[in-house]
This record gives structure tokens, C-alpha cells and sequence, in this order.
């Protein structure tokens, strides 16, 4: 249809009248050389003016958190063992660095590490375990001279012992395990919960103290 100027109403004061065209937003897309472009996850990129199409590359596999949460120089021993209880407090009193952290076999933050190990409770009640660092762990006359040397001298001069062939230093370990309860004696609960002051080297604290408030 055409329409004439005459067709147009009169402005008054002879102004002229501005006459402006709009496009709907389905006709630009029409006519548009290139279209607007779009990001969906996943998908290409549509680059105006280029017609360059980027991928995005795919994610990198998840890697499991379990190993990296595991602490390094971790020792699990029997918690109720009165024997094992003045070893640890030796261990503790000459560790100025704090290099060496405990856990009581009876607790539950045992049993990640019995498990990246590879060892159950009854392993450990036979021989104690360091877990050194990851893949790396010992147990019985290893696992203590290897604690002995994260400590200063003196006793880090006890680790020279690994020399000594492992079944021979594991044939005293076990004599002196298998009869620590009659010699020594045990409790019930962790001995360290009579001692609180050592429970900042425990990575089980929390847990033990929780279990101390629900018995108390």
C-alpha cells in the first residue's frame, strides 16, 4: 500500500514531522549477516564475522580426596595399652617439632588409615603402624625406629638399628607385644583421655572427647 505526503496529518507551526522505521527483532534476524551469537554450555561458539567454531575442551577427571586427607607421620597404636601409652608420651615429650601424630587404634579416624594400608584392628593390636606418608607405611620394630628418627638427637641415633636384619628385630618386638597386657597392664578406654594435655598431638581428639562428655 502506498501512502502520499498528503496523506500525512499536518504539524502545526509548520514543523515537519520525523519519520523513523523499525525493524522487528524476528526481521533483523532475517536480514542480519550474522547472526547474534550464542554460548551454551558444551556447544560451539558461533564468532560474528568469522566463522571460527571453538570447542570446549572437556573437564579433567576427578581425582578421589581420600589419599590426600590422610596426615603424614601418623602413628596408630593400641590405645589401652599401658606400655604403648609411655612410649607414645616419650615420643611426645622429645618431639619438640611436633613432627609425629597419634591416633588410638580404638577410634574411628583409625580406619581410613587401616584401610589405605590394607590392615585390619587385629594387625594392629599384634603390631603397632606408621603411616610415613603416602604408600609409605611400617609397622612393628620398623615402624618405631622409623618414628625415632623425625626426633633429635639422641634418639634419632636409634634409627643406625635398621641395619639389623628385620626379622631379628621383629622376633623381640613380638615377644615383648604378645605379653604386654600381663606385664604392663591395659584399660578400658584410651589412657591419653587421663592425660588431656597430649590431646592436641591426636588426630582422633575431638572424637575422643565427644565419646568423654556422652560417658561423664
Amino acid at each position: 500500500m502506498q501512502m502520499t505526503l498528503n496523506m500525512l496529518p499536518r504539524l502545526r507551526g509548520g514543523g515537519s514531522l520525523k519519520i523513523t522505521r523499525t525493524v522487528s527483532p524476528s526481521l533483523h534476524s532475517l536480514f542480519s549477516r550474522s547472526p547474534p551469537s550464542r554460548l551454551l554450555s558444551g556447544a560451539p561458539v558461533d564468532v560474528a564475522g568469522d566463522d571460527l567454531l571453538l570447542q570446549h575442551s572437556p573437564p579433567p577427571p576427578v581425582k578421589p580426596l581420600i589419599p590426600t586427607l590422610l596426615q603424614p607421620r601418623v602413628v596408630v597404636y593400641d590405645g589401652v595399652c599401658h606400655l604403648c601409652h609411655q612410649g607414645v608420651k616419650r615420643v611426645i615429650a622429645a618431639d619438640k617439632h611436633r613432627k609425629i601424630k597419634f591416633c588410638c587404634l580404638q577410634s574411628k579416624a583409625a580406619e581410613p588409615y587401616l584401610r589405605v594400608c590394607g590392615l585390619d584392628r587385629e594387625d594392629v593390636l599384634r603390631r603397632f603402624l606408621f603411616i610415613e606418608g603416602p604408600g609409605l607405611y611400617h609397622q612393628a620394630s620398623t615402624a618405631a625406629l622409623r618414628v625415632l628418627s623425625y626426633l633429635p638427637l639422641p634418639y634419632s641415633a636409634l634409627s643406625m638399628l635398621l641395619i639389623i636384619p628385620t626379622p631379628l628385630r621383629d622376633a623381640i618386638y613380638d615377644y615383648v607385644a604378645k605379653r604386654r597386657y600381663d606385664w604392663f597392664g591395659k584399660e578400658k578406654d584410651c589412657l591419653v583421655l587421663k592425660e588431656k594435655e597430649m590431646l592436641e598431638r591426636f588426630i582422633d581428639r575431638e572424637e575422643m572427647l565427644d565419646q568423654n562428655r556422652s560417658d561423664s
